[in-house]
Parts: C-alpha cells; sequence; structure tokens
C-alpha cells in the first residue's frame, strides 16, 4: 500500500484505475479538496483509502502525479497476439480526442479515430452508441414496469460505474433503487462475445475485446464481468497513437464496421450530463404513447447544461414524472440526504460522478485546463451529432430490432437479464 497523508487522497497500490507517483506531489491539496467536495468521498469513510475509480483527482492535479493506470503495453501485446481484437468507442472519446492532436475542443473526430484503430490492427471497430441504445431499451422499460407496478421512490441509473460504487459504499439501502443495467461498454461487451462471435462462426476464446472511454472507472469495472479484455482511456489511445507516429490530422475518415455500426442520436448523448436520461424518456414516451417523440423531447433543453443538479418534470399519457440529472457524486450525497428526509422527491434520477458527464471524465485529455467552456463545448459536439441523425432513439434503430429479434428476444426477457443485467453488493459489509 501507498503512504498515508491528510493533505492528498491516497490511492493504494492495487487501484486498478489510478496509479500516484509520490516524487511527484507536493501535496497541495487539490486532489483531496476535489475528493472531499466535488466527488463526496474524501472524509466520508474509514478506508485508510477510499476510491471510486472516477479520476477526478488525475484531471485536476497540477503535477501529475495521480493518473490512469497505463495499460498502454497491454494494448500492444493484444495488437500483436494474432487473435481478432474488436474495439469499441464510448460516445465522449470522439469530441475529446482531436485536442491532443491540435483539432479544436469539441470537435467529432470519430471518422479518423476508426481509422487509426484499423491502422493499428483492429479488425472490427465499433460504437458503444449501439450499447447505449440497449441500455436505453431496458432501463426505460424497467422504468415504465416500475411505474405501472406502482412502486415508489426514485428509478437511479446505471451507467456510471464510480456512482455505482458511491452507492454501493455509502448507500447500499437504495440498491434495489439502482437499475440492473449493465453500463454501455459492458451491454455491448456482452453482445461482442456472446452474439457477434456465434453469428460470424468465431470462437468467442480468440476475440480481444477493447473499449475506449474517457473514464477510469471503467477499468475497475470490467473486473466484475468476462466479456471486455480490456479499457483504453482517451489519454492512453493518443498515447499510442503518438508512439505509432500515427497523426489524427493527416487521416481520412472511415466508417464503423456493421452490425453494431451505429446508434440513435439518444446513445451519442449518453457522453454528457442529462444525456441518459434524455435518451431514456424518448423511449419511455415510445413506450407508453407507442409513437416516435415529439420536437420537445428530442430537444429536451431542460436536462441539458452544467448546473449540480437540474429538475424536469414531464407528463407522457397521464403519467407525470419527476426527474432529477445530478453532476457529481458530490451532489448525488446531498439530494440523497434530502430524500431520505422526505424535503424532495423524484422518479427517475441520472447520476454522473464527473461534471459535464462523461465529456469531462476521469481519462479525458489535459492538454486545456476543463473549464465548464471546455465541456460545453465538447457536449455541444454531442448533441449536434444527435440533431444531424436520423434516428433519435433506440427502438428506432434497425440493429437494435435485429439484435432483440435473433438473440435478445425483448427487453427485460430472461436472456436480456442474463447478458445485459447485473446486480450490486453492500460494501459497508466489505
Amino acid at each position: 500500500m501507498s503512504s498515508i497523508s491528510d493533505n492528498r487522497v491516497n490511492i493504494s497500490n492495487d487501484n486498478p484505475s489510478i496509479v500516484f507517483d509520490k516524487s511527484r506531489c507536493d501535496e497541495c491539496g487539490i486532489c483531496k479538496n476535489i475528493c472531499k467536495f466535488n466527488v463526496g468521498v474524501y472524509g466520508y469513510s474509514d478506508d485508510d483509502y477510499p476510491c471510486i475509480n472516477c479520476g477526478s483527482c488525475t484531471i485536476m492535479c497540477p503535477h501529475k502525479c495521480l493518473s490512469e493506470r497505463d495499460e498502454t503495453d497491454k494494448l500492444r501485446n493484444y495488437l500483436h497476439s494474432g487473435k481478432i481484437v474488436v474495439f469499441q468507442i464510448a460516445p465522449a472519446v470522439r469530441v475529446s480526442l482531436g485536442e491532443e492532436f491540435g483539432f479544436k475542443p469539441g470537435t467529432n473526430v470519430e471518422g479518423k479515430i476508426v481509422t487509426a484503430l484499423k491502422m493499428i490492427g483492429g479488425k472490427y471497430i465499433f460504437d458503444t452508441t449501439f450499447g447505449a441504445d440497449l441500455t436505453v431499451m431496458e432501463e426505460a422499460n424497467e422504468l415504465v414496469d416500475r411505474i405501472k407496478k406502482g412502486i415508489k421512490g426514485p428509478m437511479f441509473t446505471s451507467c456510471c460505474p464510480s456512482w455505482v460504487k458511491f452507492l454501493e459504499m455509502f448507500y447500499p439501502e437504495y440498491i434495489s433503487n439502482l437499475s440492473t443495467c449493465k453500463s454501455p461498454i459492458s451491454m455491448q461487451g456482452s453482445i461482442i462475445k456472446n452474439y457477434f462471435s456465434k453469428i460470424n462462426n468465431i470462437d468467442k476464446e480468440d476475440i480481444i475485446s477493447i473499449a475506449i472511454t474517457p473514464c477510469t472507472a471503467k477499468k475497475a469495472e470490467i473486473l466484475k464481468f468476462n466479456d471486455i479484455d480490456l479499457v483504453i482511456t482517451t489519454r492512453e489511445l493518443a498515447k499510442y497513437l503518438k508512439e505509432e507516429k500515427i497523426d489524427l490530422k493527416q487521416l481520412k475518415d472511415s466508417s464503423f464496421n456493421s452490425l453494431m455500426s451505429k446508434g440513435s442520436g439518444g446513445g451519442v448523448i449518453f457522453g454528457t450530463s442529462g444525456g441518459v436520461m434524455e435518451s431514456t424518456i424518448r423511449e419511455v414516451y415510445h413506450i407508453l404513447y407507442k409513437r416516435r417523440p415529439t420536437k420537445r423531447l428530442l430537444n429536451f433543453k431542460d436536462v441539458r447544461g452544467l448546473s449540480n443538479v437540474k429538475e424536469a418534470s414531464i407528463t407522457i399519457n397521464g403519467v407525470i414524472l419527476k426527474l432529477a440529472i445530478i453532476n457529481g457524486t458530490g451532489d448525488a450525497r446531498k439530494v440523497i440526504e434530502e430524500i431520505k428526509t422526505g424535503k424532495v422527491y423524484y422518479d427517475f434520477i441520472e447520476v454522473m460522478a464527473c461534471e459535464g458527464g462523461c465529456i469531462a471524465g476521469g481519462g479525458q485529455p489535459r492538454v486545456y485546463t476543463i473549464t465548464n467552456n471546455i465541456k460545453l463545448k465538447r457536449m455541444n459536439g454531442l448533441y449536434k451529432s444527435d440533431k444531424r441523425m436520423k434516428i433519435r432513439n433506440a427502438s428506432n434503430n434497425p440493429n437494435i430490432v435485429n439484435v432483440y429479434d435473433e438473440f435478445l428476444d425483448k427487453p427485460l426477457s430472461d436472456i436480456s437479464k442474463k447478458y445485459l443485467h447485473t446486480n450490486y453488493i453492500n460494501r459497508k459489509e466489505e
């Protein structure tokens, strides 16, 4: 274990997401304050090494003594293993990786990322927005099921592994309120190993599944499942491409491979705070009304932006839903305490550990200080992509329809629950 200090966050040597270089640290206390006030972890646990793996400390550390666990050597070994390497790219990566190569913040470089991943040895390149659409299909039906059964109390989103760990650590009494959906990368990883492999006559043991994410916590998340072999952050990918002398600015665009080539516009905005909420409510509307979302829900401004806690209320087919979007687990702590005392009530709550959502994830570039202006540019890059897309909600995505018809049956079916859902643990009792 690393040494204990009262002036900084304490990172254990076996932390799967984050590493600490003591030689660089002057114990300025910035990481401690971020973890205490923004993340809501430091000072709230008896554990000497409390960590939800979010990586907020790595973004803010001025001396870069805190960083993601670098696994680019493992990436290189996998690419030279002779096995079939399958990449998936999370939504937020496309509007941030370009910063490492001189593009303006918010520039969507997804086509160039696909080209780069093929150049380094990726056989199949998929878009995690497909996994986001799967999440929406399952999560929206979970919410509708709760409504029809008259279950009171909020349903919390579950796509952010740091938030899930936070709740398991500090509020395990609310585990039953968590959606049982795996995160989009884990859903997609499961489909790659258990469906894609079969229809392509590939032994799943011959597949190396790699997720490119903005998130350090995904490195810890995949240890729970067996479907993703490696998580590489945006920063790690930039480092690897530079080592391979690949400059995104010199590349032409390429397209994702078919089957899981593209999610809906709703899948794209998963990378922003409020995006999971907006996309899920679009699908709830579709389920309850049996028709496509209204223009308002395709531009649901009430749930967008950088406010710490955003609230909205919407009526769908006579059902009134009170919504909250929480920007940071520090504010999740405040809201949960208000829920416990009955001060507030919500039906559906989105929580992201990183303020701004995945676009400000712990594995994102540090080329610029991640100010609100940078966050908004990245967010707007995703909203522009959503607005340009013909398919903007999950159930209208033909690839999603096909995977249910051919493999999953329907949302919340036994086979969907087997491959797309999970359970949680009480970490207070560990």
